[in-house]
């Protein structure tokens, strides 16, 4: 039987990060320059800082307070992505249109940029010689990319750790401000890009070299004549206009807008010189074209299609967020969508969560009112966990799960998520979110409260005496979830509740009981 969690999942992961080619649809851009692909504007938004599921960084700095501890490791690509305390960067947003324009793609991100340096500093040849005669913030500044500020270094030792998990498709370059009086500033940069493409193994046919304008109007807008320039010495090369992107107010930085519509430029230009025209966006929708019911149960398997781009409002159209593009799953359950499903003795769940990985449903509420929340839940230790939003707005605290066997990931118990909570009728977008590892889940279920569950006789019942073990709920006359317990088979439960003295006390002999995952509520009634 397939197990996800932590003990069976280290051990796959090993094996498979050992022995696995680099995925050709796992597109990894190396971004550097001085402060403006560094990022200036710190006072960016939610907008910026939500998280594209088709998008990492590998981190070339440590920052633990950013969740980002270890160099070379992959990671969400959200602000700041240079430096710890760095801000906004064109590489953020050309990252996301790269991945809305190629939606079968995911688009990896090396940042390495240092604020106020000349192009010496990704000289191989003379880094040395510059930060020595350097002034003492950019020697500390250069120094985030090891204790000799190499910093071309760096961007070699982080790119040959992503060639293992995909493939160097572009750079994009932004860099200049510095180096108004250096007469040799192409042949410079064209020798930083040379020596990338030797090291790393790389075709100039095949990687093309984005170069960024300066601030339209800045104080060193004349200094864009000299990026075009570089068409004379790199030949797969492209620019990405500033026009309209004025400075913050210092006449060298960008504003958040123009940090946003620089990046939007970079991709345009590398999608032009990797022949790939952008695609207009498609919203995501219901994986069987239907909006899934609430009240009702929603299996997590079935979660929406993504759609490609972003919305008018400029949120994305991705329905999931999976660390990797791989399914560590055995399940051939939409396998193509790299979210980690598996096989479970009653069909299908979700396994192998991680921290921030997400989902989303479209659902259709059928009235306005209260609700319970439940969810089929399994777990091999204590530490799992996961939260519910109903339209970005969070609708449950995090949700523990409960060890449900010892190191075991594949028995399923029912929990209670939320006694109550107020929904309004109509469609709405249902995310659930991991927010601790390995939470492993079937299903989830809105019950509504204050409806009175209809009678039936007992007698239309059917019993069957080979029954397995399973969940069940009780509820009261008024449809107010009593409790919920364990019994094998509905006759079982029938007479538990029958032998429970303080539970009768609660709704005068009258009660109804639901096999917890059923859609509906069993045809019971049980009288004192």
């Amino acid at each position: 039987m397939a197990v996800a969690g932590v003990a069976v999942g280290f051990s796959l992961f090993a094996v498979t990060d050992a022995n696995a080619a680099p995925d050709p649809n796992f597109h990894i851009y190396i971004a550097y320059g001085q402060s403006n692909m560094e990022g200036n504007a710190t006072n960016f938004t939610d907008k910026d800082k939500k998280e594209h599921p088709r998008v990492k960084m590998f981190a070339t700095t440590s920052c633990p307070r950013l969740n980002r501890p270890t160099v070379g490791e992959m990671y969400p690509a959200v602000p700041p992505m240079f430096k710890c305390n760095a801000g906004l960067s064109p590489a953020d947003w050309f990252g996301r249109h790269m991945a809305d324009s190629l939606p079968d793609v995911t688009i990896g991100i090396i940042p390495v940029a240092q604020g106020g340096t000349s192009i010496r500093l990704f000289d191989p040849d003379d880094y040395k010689n510059y930060i020595a005669s350097a002034a003492d913030w950019l020697q500390s500044g250069a120094k985030a990319y090891g204790n000799d500020g190499n910093a071309m270094g760096r961007i070699i030792e982080v790119a040959k750790k992503a060639q293992e998990k995909g493939v160097i498709k572009g750079i994009i370059f932004h860099q200049g401000e510095t180096d108004g009086g250096m007469s040799n500033w192409e042949q410079i940069v064209k020798k930083t890009y040379e020596y990338m493409l030797k090291q790393l193994n790389l075709k100039a046919e095949e990687t093309p070299f984005v170069a960024g304008e300066m601030v339209d109007g800045g104080s060193c807008a004349g200094f864009n004549s000299r990026v075009n320039n570089l068409s004379k010495y790199i030949v797969n090369f492209g620019v990405a206009s500033s026009k309209g992107y004025g400075s913050k107010g210092d006449g060298l930085h960008f504003t958040v807008e123009g940090y946003r519509g620089m990046g939007l430029r970079y991709a345009q230009q590398m999608l032009k010189l990797i022949n790939v025209a952008p695609v207009d966006p498609v919203p995501q929708e219901p994986f069987k074209g239907k909006a899934i019911e609430i009240p009702g149960k929603i299996e997590v398997e079935d979660f929406d299609k993504p759609g490609i781009g972003k919305n008018d409002d400029g949120t994305s159209n991705a329905s999931f967020s999976d660390e990797d593009s791989e399914n560590h799953g055995d399940s051939d359950y939409r396998k193509d969508t790299g979210v980690d499903l598996y096989k479970t003795a009653d069909g299908v769940a979700l396994g192998y969560t991680q921290v921030g990985e997400w989902l989303e449903y479209t659902v259709e509420v059928i009235a306005d009112g209260e609700y319970s929340v439940e969810a089929s839940v399994a777990a091999g230790n204590s530490t799992s966990a996961f939260k519910l939003y109903i339209d970005e707005k969070a609708i449950t605290d995090e949700v523990s799960v409960p060890q449900t066997a010892d190191n075991k990931w594949d028995t399923y118990k029912t929990i209670d998520i939320k006694d109550k909570v107020a929904l309004k009728a109509g469609k709405h977008v249902l995310k659930l979110e991991i927010t601790a590892n390995y939470a492993n889940i079937d299903w989830i279920q809105f019950s509504r409260l204050g409806e009175v569950l209809p009678y039936e006789s007992i007698a239309k019942v059917r019993f069957d005496a080979t029954e397995t073990e399973s969940n069940f709920s009780v509820y009261n006359m008024q449809g107010k979830k009593l409790g919920t317990f364990t019994a094998k088979g509905m006759a079982a439960a029938m007479n538990l509740v029958k032998s429970d003295a303080k539970l009768r006390k609660h709704s005068q002999g009258v009660f109804f009981i639901r096999k917890n995952g059923e859609s509906h509520i069993k045809k019971v009634v049980v009288h004192e």
